[in-house]
């Protein structure tokens, strides 16, 4: 089954919201083995919406749109829909109960322009919107299936959870799996490079590969009538990529390293503090977005002048006059001086220039330097990031700092 995912709004197009819609529902088609061919967007604009629809079932014989079924003027999703199929929107009288009853529960005026939403062509199938007023609803004729359903995120997901992925699901001719690998300090190119036989002759599994910040990751996918099938073809050609680049491999399961960082350290139970200056706290930020880590999180400092340096963590005036903030020589003391005020197991620091300005020829925007006390040892790390923008060097110092701790304590093992 071939699908295009059309989004109609003409707030998406101004940029007033991000279209989160269209993403989620591309995942959840892959899931289920429904091929996704266009992503197309529209304002609510009648002529045009009908035309996309039009020629969105040139190719496919399945689409998904979400936004229009509201109560204004401007939603016309149904109607169009109604047009592209030759049917008429009539009143659903269940329909019109469940939004009259609705209303009533929370005590509001239902004005008018409400009784819109219980309009649906005729054959529609509907599907109940438990968390807004608009219901979705699917349309069937000659082959072709459209499925519409709300816009707001919070409606859509729960309504394709609950009731629209059931629906689609006996109706795809096959059970997609796929694993997608993270991997770090190989490129995409590099990553392409190394795995170019495996690429060039792929029928099924196939391989992706794509660059992200900071990282890149692959993805391998295979296509059979079962689900125990597609799995056996792409753990057979994950034993052969693992041979290539099986140590850059960080995840198998598309996980965030700090989340395998951070359940890596609240398994072994070490206790980890961290002093920052270039990342200003961003690495502290992104160590609490996880819960139940105030069980290993002793404290983040933000040490951003010489002065916190020196006050805060013991950083010698000498070393910061010899060799600059930004020098491996600093970021070990402060990683030193951190265990000692904080008695933490493991010590983390960062200093570097994260520009615009600051840079010079021997250090340029973009170095930075992550000191480690970790088992009684200090070491410290150089990386010279690309030059892109503060906020890309910033976050991909904390990537950097996260890297650092994952190569410490899996070596450890």
């Amino acid at each position: 089954m071939k699908c295009t995912i059309l989004s109609v709004g003409t707030e998406i197009l101004f940029g007033s919201i991000v279209n989160t819609n269209t993403v989620y529902l591309s995942r959840r088609m892959i899931e289920m083995g429904i091929d996704v061919m266009y992503h197309i967007t529209v304002g609510d604009n009648p002529a045009r919406l009908k035309e996309m629809i039009k020629h969105a079932f040139l190719d496919c014989d399945l689409i998904i749109t979400s936004g229009g079924l509201g109560p204004t003027q401007d939603d016309l999703t149904k109607e169009m829909i109604a047009e592209a199929f030759g049917e008429k929107v009539v009143p659903f009288p269940d329909q019109m109960e469940i939004l009259k009853a609705h209303f009533a529960k929370y005590n509001r005026t239902m004005t008018e322009n409400n009784l819109k939403q219980a309009y649906f062509p005729e054959n529609a199938v509907i599907f109940a919107n438990q968390n807004g007023t608009a219901p979705g609803f699917a349309l069937e004729k000659e082959g072709k299936l459209i499925v519409s359903m709300p816009g707001p995120p919070k409606e859509m997901e729960p309504m394709f959870e609950q009731q629209v992925r059931p629906f689609l699901e006996n109706r795809s001719d096959g059970v997609l799996y796929y694993k997608t690998l993270r991997v770090y300090e190989l490129g995409e190119s590099m990553l392409e490079t190394r795995l170019l036989d495996l690429i060039s002759g792929q029928t099924d599994p196939t391989l992706a590969t794509y660059a992200k910040d900071h990282e890149s990751t692959l993805r391998i996918a295979s296509k059979r009538k079962t689900r125990a099938e597609a799995e056996q073809a792409v753990e057979r050609m994950l034993e052969k990529v693992r041979d290539r680049i099986g140590p850059y491999i960080y995840s198998e399961d598309d996980e965030d390293l700090s989340c395998i960082v951070l359940r890596k350290l609240l398994e072994d139970g070490v206790r980890l503090s961290v002093a920052e200056s270039c990342t200003g706290g961003s690495f502290a930020a992104a160590v609490t977005e996880m819960p139940g880590v105030s069980a290993i999180f002793d404290r983040g400092i933000v040490t951003y002048s010489n002065d916190a340096k020196i006050q805060e963590l013991g950083v010698k005036p000498e070393t910061l006059q010899t060799w600059g903030a930004v020098s491996a020589q600093v970021a070990e003391e402060m990683a030193e001086g951190l265990h000692r005020v904080s008695g933490s197991d493991l010590c983390l620091s960062v200093t570097g220039i994260a520009g615009p300005g600051g840079g010079s020829a021997e250090k340029p925007v973009g170095l930075i330097y992550i000191g480690l006390w970790y088992r009684g040892q200090t070491s410290s790390f150089r990386y010279q990031l690309r030059n892109s923008n503060r906020r890309y060097i910033r976050s991909n110092a904390v990537m950097h700092m996260f890297l650092v701790l994952y190569k410490t304590l899996f070596a450890a093992d």
